[in-house]
């Protein structure tokens, strides 16, 4: 099984016991603090992902760091069982599986426009709104700038994109007149 599989797996199951027990959002962000703390730190980070040292070394750094910390009970018995299986290497990758389903279970989508020029606060909460209309769910967009596609949008949504671009309707045009000639 891949990592990116297995921490999935973690994911889930992590967050499954959260909505039972208590807030699943509360926890994700407990989580992905916990997380950006370790690769905050090159020096833990190695530790962590290094076969070499035992998962009972692993186990006791990780004991203190939780004892540090204000963590909900179901994300500290995760990570000691990580820590126990020596599995801590998965944090990161755990951490954005556990994103990803608590977005869909508040029923929200990432979205991502890309624009030639810097697109104002109100056009963008127009943009959001129109994709939570076609999408059915509420919308968390981010915006970026690419001056490459000299007009237009692209917007992604999951795994699919919207290409409105100018240079991908030029692209587009020029692959016709090659065929035509």
């Amino acid at each position: 099984m891949t990592s990116r599989a297995l921490a999935t797996r973690y994911a889930r199951a992590l967050f499954d016991v959260a909505l039972a027990e208590t807030d699943p959002a509360r926890v994700g962000e407990q989580l992905h603090a916990f997380a950006q703390m370790v690769a905050g730190h090159a020096e833990l980070a190695r530790v962590f992902a290094s076969p070499a040292i035992p998962a009972k070394a692993k186990t006791a750094i990780l004991t203190q760091l939780i004892g540090q910390a204000t963590l909900e009970a179901p994300l500290r018995k995760l990570l000691l069982m990580l820590a126990d299986r020596d599995r801590l290497s998965l944090l990161a990758e755990m951490d954005e599986a556990y994103e990803l389903r608590l977005l869909q279970h508040q029923q929200v989508v990432e979205a991502h426009v890309v624009t030639a020029a810097p697109i104002a606060a109100d056009r963008a909460d127009a943009i959001a709104r129109s994709l939570a209309e076609q999408t059915g769910r509420r919308v968390k967009l981010t915006t970026t700038v690419d001056p490459a596609l000299l007009g237009g949008v692209v917007t992604r949504i999951g795994s699919t994109v919207f290409d409105g671009s100018v240079s991908r309707h030029l692209e587009r045009l020029r692959d016709q007149l090659a065929q035509d000639a």
